[in-house]
């Protein structure tokens, strides 16, 4: 075997190589980082839509609710909550609404990602209502506002006092189909 065949050899292997890390990275990581923030608690992922139950209102105490938003690198958009922070009762229902403007010229989509801190506090909050369960469509120079509607379980541990619900916004635009209704 000559030195050409060998270097081929090895660089159709190490090709081969990077093809597969790619694809465990794509396909397998996110799935294992999911179960893996599900079984540890860690993350401040919180779940779909909750179905508001009889909650009682505990009129005892108070919870400090924080909001944070966050543009991904590649997000052009105005994007921010139009109150910081509410304090609110475990058990009560309490409706905030974050700004978006597309500030760009050409329409978009963007999706926001929740994420509540502490950590162990996800569990305890409770969203009926949330703009981050759907895609948000916004054409060129549109602004909208964006409601969340959410409850603090009132068996949030005692200790915690304050809770932070933080969104990142990604622009989608080029991994869903848009549609011009989709916009308007």
């Amino acid at each position: 075997m000559n030195n050409s065949n060998t270097h081929r050899s090895v660089i159709i292997r190490s090709l081969f190589g990077v093809v597969v890390m790619f694809m465990f990275a794509i396909f397998v990581l996110p799935p294992l980082y999911d179960l893996f923030c599900e079984i540890t608690g860690i993350g401040g992922k919180t779940a779909g839509a909750y179905t508001a139950t009889e909650i009682t209102v505990d009129t005892s105490r108070e919870v400090e609710v924080q909001f944070v938003a966050t543009n991904n690198a590649t997000m052009p958009w105005d994007f921010f909550p139009v109150e910081h922070k509410v304090m609110v009762h475990p058990g009560e229902s309490k409706e905030i609404v974050f700004y978006a403007r597309n500030r760009t010229g050409s329409d978009m989509i963007g999706q926001a990602i929740p994420n509540v801190l502490p950590n162990s506090a996800a569990d305890y909050f409770l969203k009926t209502e949330c703009f981050c369960f759907n895609n948000q469509p916004l054409a060129a120079g549109e602004e909208a506002e964006l409601a969340v509607v959410f409850i603090i379980d009132p068996d949030l541990p005692a200790s915690v006092n304050t809770v932070t619900l933080s969104y990142t916004i990604f622009d989608i635009t080029d991994r869903v189909p848009m549609q011009v209704s989709q916009v308007q």
